[in-house]
């Protein structure tokens, strides 16, 4: 496999379309990084993050911080959020000092040291089950959850293992809404239709399930496969993949860590691949 700076060099995306679908104001470092390999990226937006309906339970947690043991924060949403709510409702950061931190990839846990809030765990897998082992080994057992409390701020909506698994390992666990993802309005579908009906699209990305189910709610189908034939499906990790696949489709390119970073690498080989192979 060639190195990040040898396939800058190789440009193995030149004259490729890629098209990305997460969020508008979270799009501009994929497309940068896509763009380094010689992309073209046209940005079809199909969710927009905004804040929850109510801000109830997140303002009782913070009120309640000093009874917890830990935070675990999930994505650079979930850090802008908190620290956005924190600060506007009169707390300061300094009062996480006392508690765990966990943070769910180098990017959530970059987010946090740039607001020098220092982190205590970032797991090697990115999954909740990952995310849980992590913990387990840095606590050095199961048994050590029994008596702890955890906050998980969080979009409105996502899995549920980790919380689970954390109540059954004798912990606590409150979940608290602090963004949510809600289907963008403003996607410009007619110019994506002609895209792919001229067969203009190299590559479509999700980064997220929500991103997914948005796009397929844009085209008013359950079944991508037909609307994306011919077109190569990347998705940052194992859970947008399965969504993928309940909506047709079968992810060709599955990055081993999920950011968009290691996602836009994985691209640029994959289509060197294919290029050296014809």
């Amino acid at each position: 496999m060639l190195t990040q700076e040898e396939l800058i060099s190789a440009q193995p995306l030149a004259d490729r379309t890629v098209v990305i679908t997460r969020a508008r104001e979270q799009a501009a470092e994929f497309a940068s990084e896509l763009e380094r390999f010689g992309a073209r990226v046209f940005e079809c937006p199909t969710i927009v993050i905004t804040e929850p309906e109510s801000y109830a339970l997140f303002d009782e947690a913070l009120d309640n911080l000093f009874g917890y043991d830990w935070i675990v924060f999930s994505s650079v949403n979930s850090v802008n959020y908190f620290l956005r709510r924190l600060e506007s409702t009169g707390h300061d950061p300094s009062e996480i000092d006392d508690l765990r931190v966990c943070a769910i990839g180098s990017a959530t846990a970059e987010s946090l040291a740039e607001s020098h809030v220092h982190v205590d765990v970032v797991p090697q897998n990115f999954k909740a089950e990952g995310v849980f082992a992590a913990l387990e080994n840095f606590l050095g057992g199961k048994e050590h959850f029994s008596g702890l409390n955890f906050l998980i701020p969080r979009a409105a909506v996502a899995r549920d293992y980790l919380p689970l698994a954390l109540e059954k390992a004798g912990a606590r666990a409150d979940v608290v809404p602090v963004y949510r993802t809600v289907a963008a309005q403003n996607t410009d579908r007619r110019k994506l239709d002609a895209l792919l009906a001229g067969g203009g699209v190299d590559c479509i990305t999700f980064t997220s399930s929500s991103t997914v189910k948005n796009f397929a709610q844009l085209f008013d189908t359950t079944d991508l496969g037909q609307l994306l034939s011919g077109v190569t499906v990347a998705c940052i990790g194992d859970v947008t993949a399965a969504t993928a696949s309940e909506h047709g489709l079968t992810a060709d390119i599955l990055p081993d860590e999920s950011t968009v970073r290691a996602l836009a690498l994985s691209i640029a080989s994959y289509f060197f691949t294919q290029s050296s192979r014809q």
